[in-house]
């Protein structure tokens, strides 16, 4: 498969870039599922516990999450350099589909740590092993546009999330059944390993010099590369899981809070000072009253979810072309800009779920998801054929170490500092974009250059 040869595109490159592009997008539904099951997923674990202790658990699940996709993204990027980007990208996807099925089974807060723990060990995987594929297989001339839809892939799985969602809306005895069709893309890896070729170029690649990914790039030439990888893929990432992606658990408190307001407001008697007793005819009206509410405040975080999918759609495909327009440094620079101008704005004025929430949370998820544009344009750039894998992956998938501490953080105000206030929190995590804006300054310039051999 010659990636620069000829300009007419073979069946292969486009086998390649689907199972590439489905795996990614599998992966961005199983990110995503979390967010939106997560408060009535944790409200039932824990017997109905306060925002601050579900706050606190989805902090320490999601770094979790980030932890396992960190440690995925290394040694997933490490097998796909040593046995082949078909290969390692099947296992990666097992791992990640039917683990996440076993959640089903969980019984308390711990038992989705540990699966989300072990799934993420394959989400991780998959992106650097559909980038590094993807962008062997292709011609230079296409990097930009293939970037823009590797990026918007896993978003497309955010947007299916959003729409199962609304379907089945997720409340906290119906939350379960979204781990069970989390494992469907199992059934992917059957195709991946019939009718998916190996990237030639890798090929060639281990014939002509034996590779040794881990320790190749932490040599003089590429350690530097590494780092900076690992920063720009950290503040991304932090400004993602430390703040964005609780907007989902956001929309569901605040309409649920919303909800069971009202109904202390017109129904007083159901509510009794405690130690008074309550008629079973009253209690069964109020189950049924506060089931609505709890479908209603669903449906706020199944049309959240959606309409961040929607908007980071845009955002990855936009991030590319500005870098091959702009410059990769320009681009990742007003990035960052315009995701500290748009967070700043949501978490400080937003008070209710309204439809001006949604047009600023649609804008915030442009901004901060277009850097998973950026990255697939950017990366492979950085470091040659035979430690792509390793290296990429490593960069962007160490970064989820430190937005695991950004999650923990994130979890540590809401319950510690903000009593339960989720947008007071993420107002502080989000000012990590200014660091990138003054990091992206120490890294080469890529843009016209040819993908590294």
């Amino acid at each position: 498969m010659n990636t620069s040869a000829t300009s007419r595109l073979t069946r292969a490159q486009w086998l390649v870039l689907a199972a590439a592009f489905l795996g990614w997008l599998f992966d961005g539904y199983e990110i995503g599922l979390f967010p939106v099951i997560a408060r009535p997923a944790l409200k039932d674990l824990l017997s109905g516990a306060a925002d601050a202790q579900v706050g606190q658990w989805m902090g320490i699940i999601t770094a979790c999450f980030l932890l396992g996709a960190a440690c995925g993204g290394v040694v997933f990027g490490w097998l796909g350099d040593r046995i082949g980007r078909v290969k390692a990208m099947a296992f990666s996807i097992l791992t990640y589909s039917l683990v996440t099925g076993f959640g089903y089974l969980a019984e308390n807060p711990t038992h989705l740590a540990i699966v989300r723990f072990i799934s993420a060990l394959g989400m991780g995987g998959q992106w650097s092993l559909g980038v590094a594929l993807v962008m062997e297989c292709w011609p230079e001339k296409w990097r930009p546009l293939l970037a823009g839809a590797m990026g918007a892939a896993a978003n497309v799985g955010f947007l299916l999330v959003g729409l199962t969602a609304r379907l089945h809306q997720v409340t906290p005895e119906s939350w379960r059944w979204m781990m069970l069709v989390a494992a469907l893309p199992a059934f992917l890896v059957v195709f991946i390993m019939i009718a998916v070729p190996e990237s030639e170029r890798w090929k060639q690649s281990v014939k002509t010099a034996k590779s040794h990914p881990l320790h190749e790039i932490f040599a003089r030439g590429l350690r530097s590369r590494v780092f900076l990888a690992i920063a720009f893929a950290s503040v991304a990432l932090i400004g993602t899981w430390g703040s964005v992606q609780w907007l989902p658990v956001w929309s569901n408190q605040m309409v649920a809070e919303q909800g069971f307001q009202e109904l202390r407001a017109a129904h007083p008697e159901w509510y009794p000072s405690e130690g008074t007793a309550t008629d079973a005819s009253v209690t069964a009206a109020k189950t049924a009253a506060e089931t609505v509410v709890q479908k209603r405040a669903g449906k706020a975080s199944a049309d959240m979810q959606m309409i961040q999918g929607l908007g980071a759609i845009v955002g990855t495909l936009l991030a590319p072309l500005i870098g091959a327009r702009l410059g990769r440094r320009v681009a990742y620079f007003l990035l960052c800009l315009a995701s500290l101008l748009i967070c700043g704005v949501t978490f400080r004025i937003t008070t209710a779920f309204t439809d001006g929430f949604l047009a600023l949370a649609f804008l915030m998820s442009l901004a901060t998801a277009s850097f998973y544009g950026w990255f697939p344009l950017y990366f492979p750039e950085l470091f040659p054929t035979r430690v792509r894998a390793t290296g990429q992956g490593l960069g962007y998938n160490f970064g989820r170490v430190f937005a695991a501490v950004g999650a923990l953080t994130q979890g540590s105000l809401v319950r510690f500092v903000f009593d339960g206030r989720y947008d007071k929190a993420g107002a502080i995590v989000t000012l990590i974009y200014l660091l990138g804006m003054v990091l992206i300054w120490l890294a080469p310039e890529t843009k016209g250059k040819p993908l590294p051999d």
